[in-house]
Formats: structure tokens, C-alpha cells, sequence
């Protein structure tokens, strides 16, 4: 029995090393293997660090040329764009105090601190802060605006730190179909950007009773509600308008937004700055706007136009011959002044309604002279008037 007791233990041990040799084998055929390319970190650094870490030009190498120039122009704009905050105070039904709180965008033009927005945007508020692309909190000081073309200008005091300023380009030269991104804080999702073309120039867009948007720039770019004050911006990194409008006639986006012209906005901003004030030129006219029955009724060569009631003493249109009406009449429920001069055009741009008188003034800077084109009687006639200064907005 002993030597089939030591046979039994040979082929113990004969089968124990095939099993090792085998689990060796099948380990190292299909269990974890080490990475050919393997990235040492140091102790605690995670490897997402890491992956965060690659360098921009690795990546924007798989960039086509078109999201290179997006990626470039909103790293360089997006610090400079403003989240604006306001609170007002407004009053219910009952005269209790309601709290209103509002937002929209703006941007950096000044590195002392001066941001461009939209006068809608912090009209009536009470306290306003501005919120930068790296999310720092100023509180900031309404300096002025024009509300005729929905343009305000707030600072800031930045103190030791060094802002980024936009550069402001030419609204003048730019072409339909050219590119245009948007960056703003819409719905308040900060420093949002959304890509588009320019769809149509020199439109004037009425915003309200109040407000115009002249030379209007027509965008596809998405501005929603939030956008509003933002920049829009060339592939140059040039701000070359203020979004703020989007046509919306069911309530949602229609892919049809306007922004200011940036050239509108540098005079303004300018006047701002330098003098405390806008200038506006002013022509110094009350007027009645002619309907068909109106002219037949007074007998008048033109069914359209503005009849001069009253010329405001010591005006331009005073001193340089225009004439108001010289007797009184009713015209259904009102008392109006009739008999003076009709104004039909101003530099050879007709004139149908106050809206057009309204335009063509926006255009003009106090101290230029415009000509006049109106009918006195049956006569028709060309006087140049000097542009005065109109105070307030």
C-alpha cells in the first residue's frame, strides 16, 4: 500500500502546480492590464484636474474655423458683460408698497467702470447691481440716458481692479447676411451666447409710445426676455449694437430681434459723460397731424403733413419764419389753432405724422440746420432753420 499512498501524493502535487500555473496564465491574458499611455499625478490630484488641465490649443485643433471664431469672441467679451439687477417699489390696488425686482444685460465700455444698457432695463429702479462675467457684485449708479432711443449708461466703481472694456466698432459698414453673436443673461442664465446674421438694416422700429429704435439692426440671433442692454457683436470682437427688441406677435421667439446702433449709442454715451446730458436737437413746433377730412375742411394744397398750431417763442422755427395758426376752431371735441404753416419735409425727407418729424430730428445734432419744406396758403417753400437744443428727454 505505501507505494500507491506516495503515487496518490505525486499527483496531489502535479495537479496543484497545473491549477496555479494555469490561474497565472488566464490571470494575466484577460485580467486588469496596466495602460500603454499612462498620465502620472501627484498625491491628491484627481485625474478630472487633470483632463482640465490639456491645453486650449489641443483641443480647439478639432474646432471647425467658424466655432473657433465663436469660442474666441466670447472668451473675450464674456468678462466684460454685465447681469444688471434692479429693485423698485411699486403700489397695489390698496397704495401697499409691492417690491419689483427686474433684470437684464449690459456691458463694459470704460475700464473705469461705465456700462451700457437699455433705458427700459433700469428705468424706475430704485437700486441697481451689476454682476460680471466672473461673477463679481458691484453696486452701480444710474448716470443718464435717452429715452427717445432706449439707451442708459450706469458706472461702477471697480476700485484696484483692472476691468475689460468692449471695443465699440462701426454700426455703418456692416452688411446683411454678416455674423453676429449676442451675449447676454437671458431668462438669467449669465453670460449666454447665441449665434446669428444680420438680417436687414435701417429699419425704425417703435418700442413703445415713447421709444424708437432708429436705423434699426434686424437679427435672427435669439434675444429673449433677459438679453436685453446686451451686446451684439462682429466677428472682430467689435460691439456694434445694444440688443433690444424681439418681435414677437405670438409670444414666442419669431427669430426676428432689432438692436440700437452702436453709433447711436457712442454719441449718446459721449454726451453722457462729457456734459451730464444728452443733446437733442429741437425745432420748436406744436402740430397737429392733417387726416384727409381735416385738409378739406381748411382747404389745403396737401393731404398730408404736419399743420403748425403754435411755434414756441423764442425757438428756432420762430426766429427763422415758421408760422403757427392765427385764429381758433373745433375740430369734433377738441380746440385747435388753424391758418398757420403745414410742414411737409425736413432736408428733402417727407414728413407724414409727428413719427417722422420725431425720426429725422433723432438724426440731428443741436446747432445744425435743417431745411424746412412746408406750404403757406397754396405756396410751397424751403426755409432753413438752425437747430436749437431741447432740455430734458
Amino acid at each position: 500500500m505505501k507505494p500507491a499512498t506516495h503515487l496518490s501524493r505525486g499527483r496531489l502535487i502535479l495537479l496543484a502546480l497545473i491549477l496555479i500555473l494555469g490561474a497565472f496564465w488566464m490571470g494575466s491574458r484577460y485580467g486588469p492590464r496596466q495602460s500603454e499611455n499612462v498620465e502620472a499625478w501627484r498625491l491628491g490630484e484627481k485625474p478630472a484636474a487633470l483632463a482640465s488641465a490639456k491645453s486650449d490649443s489641443q483641443r480647439s485643433d478639432k474646432l471647425t474655423e467658424e466655432e473657433s471664431i465663436n469660442v474666441r469672441i466670447y472668451r473675450q467679451a464674456s468678462p466684460a458683460v454685465a447681469n444688471i439687477l434692479t429693485k423698485a417699489t411699486e403700489y397695489d390696488f390698496f397704495m401697499d408698497p409691492v417690491p419689483v425686482e427686474g433684470a437684464g444685460s449690459g456691458f463694459v465700455i470704460d475700464p473705469r467702470g461705465y456700462i451700457l444698457t437699455n433705458f427700459h432695463v433700469v428705468a424706475g429702479a430704485q437700486s441697481i447691481e451689476v454682476v460680471l462675467g466672473d461673477k463679481t457684485r458691484y453696486k452701480a449708479n444710474f448716470i443718464g440716458a435717452d429715452q427717445r432711443n432706449d439707451v442708459a449708461l450706469i458706472k461702477i466703481e471697480p476700485k484696484e481692479k483692472q476691468l475689460t472694456a468692449l471695443t465699440l466698432g462701426d454700426s455703418s459698414t456692416l452688411l446683411v447676411g454678416q455674423k453676429v453673436l449676442a451675449i447676454g443673461d437671458p431668462f438669467g442664465f449669465q453670460t449666454t451666447l447665441t449665434t446669428g446674421v444680420v438680417s436687414a438694416l435701417g429699419r425704425t422700429v417703435q418700442t413703445s409710445e415713447t421709444t424708437l429704435i432708429d436705423e434699426a439692426i434686424q437679427t435672427d440671433a435669439s434675444i429673449n426676455r433677459g438679453n436685453s442692454g446686451g451686446p451684439l457683436i462682429n466677428t472682430h470682437g467689435e460691439v456694434i449694437g445694444i440688443n433690444s427688441a424681439i418681435y414677437t406677435p405670438s409670444g414666442t421667439a419669431a427669430g426676428i430681434g432689432f438692436a440700437i446702433p452702436i453709433n447711436t449709442a457712442k454719441l449718446i454715451a459721449n454726451d453722457l459723460i462729457t456734459e451730464g446730458k444728452v443733446r437733442r436737437a429741437y425745432l420748436g413746433v406744436s402740430t397737429l397731424e392733417l387726416t384727409g377730412w381735416l385738409a378739406e375742411a381748411l382747404d389745403l394744397p396737401v393731404r398730408e403733413g404736419l399743420l403748425v398750431e403754435q411755434t414756441t417763442k423764442n425757438s428756432p422755427a420762430a426766429a427763422a419764419g415758421v408760422r403757427g395758426g392765427d385764429r381758433a376752431a373745433n375740430a369734433g371735441m377738441r380746440r385747435i389753432y388753424i391758418g398757420g404753416d403745414v410742414i411737409v419735409g425736413l432736408d428733402g425727407q417727407k414728413v407724414a405724422n409727428q413719427f417722422d418729424m420725431n425720426v429725422i430730428l433723432n438724426r440731428k445734432r443741436p446747432g445744425e440746420t435743417v431745411t424746412v419744406t412746408l406750404y403757406r396758403g397754396a405756396n410751397k417753400m424751403d426755409i432753413p432753420v438752425k437747430l436749437g437744443e431741447r432740455e430734458g428727454n
